[in-house]
């Protein structure tokens, strides 16, 4: 195979350039760096990246304090987004992705890191307090509201109280939850699909009655 037969093929691959008007925007909450790619604070951006992969786009334009990318959603054209601030400061680069192409705030999709989820699942909402998480606490303070949607990724607690919660969202999976957080980010991403499609309530229907239903398994068998 020649190289321009790798070119092709990669072309191929890709997925076609969107056009028209933003419509949504899909933020990835992380930090940035190589030492933070597989902890648990970084699931929001493992989500977008799962994202990616399924629709074939990069996200590697430097743009609004983020790396970021251009996918179609349910004929809807979506920028996604890995802030570039550190968690933070999250909502630096989302109100200016927000004030550029005039997105309203029922139209930002914020996936992070929840420490009251066991791994693997998630929770869904359309708006909420902070909930303790800097990233999301920098989004609503800089916006100035909580109607934030979310998609709120389990990572599991900490393992005792007076473990440090730093050092815990900072640091890996362990291999027994690896499988658990591929298979969340990918329902994550169908719950992008189908908030984009405007059906937040299904989505949140979905995921909490797959969570309601694993109770009460759990409840016939004690």
């Amino acid at each position: 195979m020649s190289i321009f037969d790798v070119f092709e093929q990669l072309n191929k691959n890709k997925a076609p350039e969107p056009t028209g008007p933003v419509e949504y925007i899909i933020v990835g909450l992380g930090n940035p760096g190589a030492q933070y790619e597989n902890t648990r604070h970084n699931a929001g951006f493992m989500t977008v990246d799962t994202l990616a992969a399924k629709y074939k786009f990069d996200i590697k334009k430097l743009k609004f304090k983020s790396l970021t990318g251009d996918v179609v959603i349910a004929g809807k054209r979506c920028l996604v987004m890995k802030p570039s601030t550190f968690m933070n400061n999250s909502g630096e680069a989302v109100v200016e992705a927000m004030n550029f192409y005039k997105i309203p705030i029922e139209n930002v999709i914020v996936c992070y890191d929840d420490i009251s989820l066991e791994p693997g699942k998630l929770r869904i909402r359309r708006k909420g307090s902070d909930g303790g998480h800097n990233g999301i606490k920098s989004i609503i303070y800089l916006t100035g509201s909580q109607d934030v949607p979310r998609i709120k990724i389990g990572v599991g607690a900490k393992p005792s109280m007076d473990y440090d919660l730093a050092n815990w969202v900072l640091g890996n999976f362990p291999s027994e939850d690896i499988p658990k957080m591929h298979e969340s980010t990918e329902h994550a991403c169908e719950a992008i699909e189908l908030m984009v499609m405007g059906e937040a309530d299904m989505a949140m229907n979905l995921f909490y009655g797959e969570e309601r239903q694993a109770e009460n398994e759990q409840l016939t068998f004690r």
